[in-house]
């Protein structure tokens, strides 16, 4: 996957994004070094994540197996990568996600979390995940409901080749990005319920796109996933 990018105008758009992270994190009395920036790279060519990777970028999203896979392939040769598959994944395309992500954001059911243990465990690796919520009940939306969280979890827990991580989130989307703060308050207090009541470390909360990834972080988000105010409009599929 190749193609033309203005890479002056692609870095300098990925700097402001950082800075807006940090002084996120900076007005919410955080560490910026606390959040990482997950610069989602889906639909767009190799070559925007070889600038950004030249410019110090090291976490990727993805959300479509194969275009991920072809474009790791390409960039196999770019050390310090780490590749976020943080789409809706079918368990028949566990095989191909086990193991080749560093993390899995979109674990939403037992089933799910059950291929991806096969698949890591056949490979002698562990997959580290986080699980997704859905808080608003969204029907259209993949995630577990709240009250089915704690038995997600605990499943995973059970599973020696899946490594839980936190928690992730796609809030109702919304102009104002106010409105998204309460689904990430709501994220962060599911966390430490879970963290009490399980006895378990979950530090990680993904939560945060283009829009609303300002609140996210004064949230307490660890990971926000960020497209289109690095990368501009998806080019079409």
């Amino acid at each position: 996957m190749s193609g033309h990018v203005d890479a002056e105008a692609l870095v300098a758009r990925w700097r402001e994004v950082r800075e807006a992270v940090k002084q996120a994190a900076l007005s919410a009395g955080r560490r910026p070094e606390e959040v990482r920036l997950v610069a989602v790279s889906k639909t767009h060519p190799a070559e925007a994540v070889r600038i950004l990777a030249a410019a110090g970028q090291h976490d990727f999203g993805e959300s479509y197996v194969q275009e991920a896979l072809a474009k790791k392939e390409e960039l196999r040769h770019i050390g310090g990568l780490r590749w976020h598959f943080i789409g809706g994944l079918q368990t028949n395309k566990a095989k191909f996600v086990a193991g080749a992500f560093g993390l899995v954001h979109s674990v939403d059911s037992l089933k799910l979390a059950q291929a991806l243990h096969k698949r890591a465990a056949a490979e002698g690796t562990v997959q580290d995940v986080l699980v997704q919520v859905n808080l608003a009940g969204e029907t259209q939306k993949r995630g577990a409901a709240s009250e089915a969280a704690l038995a997600l979890v605990q499943g995973v827990l059970e599973l020696p080749a899946l490594a839980p991580k936190g928690l992730m989130i796609l809030p109702p989307w919304d102009e104002d990005p106010e409105r998204s703060r309460p689904y990430f308050r709501g994220l962060r207090e599911l966390r430490d319920e879970l963290q009490e009541r399980l006895s378990v470390a979950l530090p990680e909360l993904s939560m945060g796109m283009t829009n609303d990834f300002v609140q996210a972080v004064e949230e307490g988000a660890t990971l926000v996933r960020v497209g289109t105010r690095i990368f501009g409009e998806r080019p079409p599929r």
